[in-house]
């Protein structure tokens, strides 16, 4: 469950918690076109906080934006302010950072006409998403029963609040079945991704993923792919089958709430030695690295803020008058 915290970013501003409300003939809740984004902030290696690839996550989220022709009232740098702004509203030294960008009340029908489009910001505190010992157990996945959408069905490079309908049924599932996470094949029966995660592959020491024919172009993925490319390993964007995933030397999810978490299993079959791979250690200890801010090559993928001090708010308060 979410944890209450002191604000929401609306429309341009912060408001209470409890008063950051939408109307219940909000289009976006009716017909499921709405942009967001999923992003983290960490506590960095010296005490401060940053948000990892802040920018970049802003830019997707307009990017979707105008694929759903939701016209974002709001820059780039606006959304990177207003992120960094709630963080520090809520005093959260590390959290997730949710933003949305949505078709307001006004015409109910699939045509939204001229409804307004509007945004909010949350976020709250999170930790391991797929469970406390997945990031070193790893985890056991289902391959769903559910397919991929095709890119000409649903806009599959746009992060979209409507084209996850088929992750909730697929994650229900595989839930229901005793695993931890579905696996999803595209139309054409090759492995496109988790239910919100990329996925990854290694098989003789290199590595294989998902193109972006059809999938969502991750930002943890990018990022995995940049630091196994700067180790030397040989990265392939490939199509692979599900058999070819079966024996697989190591397999592993990335994605922002899913960091970069081990597959130890998929239908029963152990993946590698059924744990975390060697080459999959290395990859999470340099991401994590990264997003903790050890690792000064990747330094510019880290926004900086701080939480000012109860010493500092009470010092920034206006002198009482002198009597």
């Amino acid at each position: 469950m979410v944890e209450k915290l002191r604000s929401i970013w609306m429309d341009g501003k912060l408001v209470p918690w409890d008063d950051a409300k939408v109307h219940v003939l909000t289009h976006s809740l009716h017909y499921g076109v709405a942009a967001f984004e999923g992003i983290r902030s960490y506590e960095t290696h010296d005490g401060r906080s940053a948000v990892f690839r802040l920018r970049d996550h802003a830019r997707r989220l307009l990017d979707s934006s105008k694929i759903a022709l939701l016209n974002c009232p709001y820059d780039e740098e606006t959304i990177v302010e207003a992120c960094r702004a709630t963080l520090i509203d809520n005093g959260l030294k590390e959290g997730y950072v949710r933003p949305v960008v949505y078709i307001g009340d006004g015409v109910i029908g699939v045509y939204p006409g001229d409804n307004p489009i509007r945004m909010f910001i949350a976020v709250w505190k999170w930790g391991a998403y797929l469970g406390p010992d997945a990031i070193k157990k790893g985890i056991r996945a289902k391959v769903s029963s559910f397919s991929r959408y095709q890119p000409n069905s649903m806009m599959t490079r746009a992060k979209l609040t409507g084209n996850y309908i088929g992750s909730v049924l697929a994650k229900r599932e595989a839930k229901s079945l005793g695993f931890d996470e579905a696996i999803l094949l595209d139309v054409d029966g090759y492995v496109a991704e988790g239910s919100g995660e990329n996925i990854f592959i290694v098989r003789k020491g290199r590595l294989k993923t998902t193109p972006l024919t059809s999938i969502l172009p991750g930002i943890t993925r990018e990022t995995v792919m940049t630091l196994a490319r700067d180790m030397g390993l040989e990265v392939e964007e490939q199509r692979f089958s599900r058999d070819e995933l079966y024996i697989a030397d190591e397999a592993f999810f990335t994605g922002t709430a899913a960091e970069v978490t081990p597959i130890r299993e998929v239908d029963g079959r152990p993946v590698g030695k059924g744990g975390m791979g060697p080459i999959t250690q290395r990859l999470q200890s340099a991401y994590f690295d990264a997003i903790r801010g050890r690792a000064p090559k990747y330094a510019d993928w880290l926004e900086y803020y701080e939480i000012p001090t109860p010493a500092a708010k009470e010092s920034k308060r206006p002198a009482k008058a002198q009597t």
